[in-house]
């Protein structure tokens, strides 16, 4: 019998994504898909997030993290079905306008009052890479590479309960070796494709690197909740210490300036050069309200959890680090749509409000996606051993100490 908390999963997951289907009919598909895009982003990203933090656990032969290493094991099960769900967003650049989402699909697309996407040069130049076949295959194959990354750790991982032999841990090592530039290229050609080519005018280098950072920081949120849930209904009392929670603290700090460095260092560059191909992106984003959006930005994704995550007694007290946890994964889902909602543009050129029905069809599509998402995760919770039991370095982890 399914737990009532997984068949409640799914059954939000269901209703969001039912809501956000009955947005075409207010809407039209060129919105919705574009919100459709954010929901995908936002749970993409903790997923790659989950994958990193478990390759570079085993990468640096990690001992403090192995407990909280089991629960991203079993949030990656949510690979496959981000694939099922990314598959519309393919669909409708065959079935409907070549334009719903991306603009370089179409050759007609008019690009200003003289051009065509056929007939500008910027494409032109990167029409090797930005065309609908291509476009197609990288996104099955980004999946299909996280997916098999995935299965190799969780197999290595799982396996590993049963017989204790200490070559699966060998195993996860060499799997760290190649699966972390593997992820770490994916992740940005992914960001790029998906995101960055909604404006595909836009010049940025450090494209990939803002996304990783977002990856990284949901990743560590939600690591956080899902271990206060289970320490909270009694599964994890004895093994979730003190110092484990400000160990993930510590990486949520990290992470936090790590994002405010990226984001100030491509604002900082591109304001200095002052080049029209790279100042535009920032000039549509501080159009009217999107402007307090950028505000919101520089203090709520950076200053705010940079001051609450210095403290230590914040990051150990579980009341407070959950708050914080919540609080960062509302900012990446705002940064995330920071980055893809401006797209949408009225006759004049201008972004659609930030406050409008865009919002609420990208909330409902991250709901949608989430609870499928959380589904995957309960789903796969009851199939193994709630912690690596075998793990050479469990008891070193059990006794983890500043």
């Amino acid at each position: 019998m399914t737990p009532p908390s997984t068949s409640k999963a799914l059954g939000i997951g269901l209703a969001g994504i039912a809501v956000t289907a009955a947005g075409l009919l207010v809407s039209g598909a060129h919105v919705v898909a574009t919100a459709w895009l954010v929901g995908i982003g936002f749970w993409t990203a903790i997923a790659i997030g989950m994958l990193m933090l478990i390759l570079i656990h085993h990468i640096f032969d990690a001992s403090w993290s192995v407990v909280l290493r089991r629960q991203f094991e079993h949030g990656v099960a949510a690979f496959p079905w981000l694939l099922l769900l990314f598959l519309p967003l393919i669909a409708v650049s065959f079935l409907g306008a070549k334009d719903t989402i991306w603009p370089w699909m179409n050759p007609a697309h008019q690009v200003n009052a003289v051009h065509t996407v056929r007939t500008d040069i910027l494409y032109e130049k990167k029409s090797d890479f930005l065309n609908l076949p291509f476009f197609v295959i990288a996104s099955l194959g980004f999946f299909a590479l996280w997916i098999w990354i995935s299965s190799r750790l969780r197999k290595a991982s799982f396996s590993q309960d049963q017989d204790g032999d200490v070559k699966w841990t060998r195993m996860n090592g060499r799997t760290a070796g190649f699966g972390i530039p593997i992820v770490a290229l994916t992740l940005t050609f992914a960001a790029i494709y998906w995101y960055k080519s909604l404006e595909y005018h836009w010049f940025s280098t450090m494209y990939g690197v803002w996304y990783f950072s977002d990856c990284m920081r949901g990743a560590l949120s939600c690591g956080v909740l899902i271990q206060l849930w289970l320490y909270a209904r009694g599964d994890l009392k004895g093994i979730l210490k003190t110092d484990h929670l400000w160990a993930i603290g510590q990486l949520m700090l990290t992470f936090t300036v790590f994002w405010a460095y990226i984001s100030f260092s491509q604002y900082f560059l591109i304001w200095n050069a002052n080049v029209p191909e790279e100042t535009f992106w920032y000039n549509i984003r501080e159009y009217k309200d999107w402007w307090y959006v950028s505000l919101f930005l520089v203090f709520g994704n950076f200053l705010l959890p940079f001051l609450l995550l210095l403290s230590y007694r914040f990051k150990v007290t579980h009341r407070i680090i959950r708050r914080i946890a919540y609080f960062v994964l509302t900012v990446v889902f705002v940064d995330i749509t920071y980055n893809i909602l401006p797209a949408l543009k009225d006759p004049t050129g201008h972004p659609l409000p930030f406050f409008s029905l865009n919002l609420l069809w990208a909330a409902t599509s991250v709901i949608g996606i989430g609870g499928i998402s959380i589904w995957a995760y309960l789903r796969d919770l009851p199939t193994t051993k709630l912690i690596p039991i075998r793990d050479p370095r469990i008891g070193e982890c059990l006794n983890h100490d500043e």
